[in-house]
């Protein structure tokens, strides 16, 4: 924790501060990308996701109390920017979150940067047709493999909320993906 306060001292002192926040994105950009990519499933919107995540830490890192760790701080601000980005997206085009991110699912095959296979995308598609905190829960979990706490942290939600939440989650994926078979 001690290295943190240091790195966020630099992150804070304008003498320092952008070099340490170069740093920073040098860190976690991929990190972080993989996350966004997972809740927006979209290549080009997980990038725009990125940028509006780094321009919102950059301009709030004055306000980090260090509560948290610097990472899980990032990671409920990436988790709150792409599921901003989702409504946003759904809105203009006149449809339910829930509706965007399936028919984004649905595009997959086409999506020049999307490298899995026929099971590949027939997981993400059944994902995609999971409750969004479901589905945020079930690829921090299953994907990113964070512990129930981190994810607590982040979704600002009880760890039992948390494995309930991913308990239903997989129990949904099973039950179809069996449908499928």
């Amino acid at each position: 924790m001690e290295q943190q306060s240091l790195f966020v001292r630099a992150l804070k002192n304008p003498d320092s501060s952008d070099e340490a926040f170069a740093s920073l994105v040098s860190e976690y950009k991929e990190r972080l990308y993989w996350h966004i990519r997972k809740i927006v499933i979209d290549h080009d919107d997980a990038n725009d996701v990125v940028q509006n995540t780094f321009i919102k830490i950059h301009l709030n890192v004055e306000n980090f109390k260090e509560n948290s760790s610097l990472y899980t701080w990032m990671y409920r601000i990436a988790t709150n920017e792409s599921l901003n980005f989702i409504k946003s997206k759904a809105s203009k085009m006149g449809l339910k979150n829930q509706g965007w991110i399936e028919s984004i699912a649905e595009g997959l095959v086409a999506d020049p940067y999307f490298d899995g296979d026929e099971t590949a995308i027939i997981l993400q598609k059944q994902i995609a047709q999971l409750p969004e905190k479901q589905r945020v829960v079930f690829n921090m979990r299953y994907f990113d493999r964070m512990s129930y706490e981190s994810i607590s942290e982040i979704l600002e939600t009880s760890v039992g909320a948390l494995k309930s939440s991913y308990h239903h989650a997989v129990k949904k994926i099973k039950l179809r993906l069996s449908d499928e078979v």
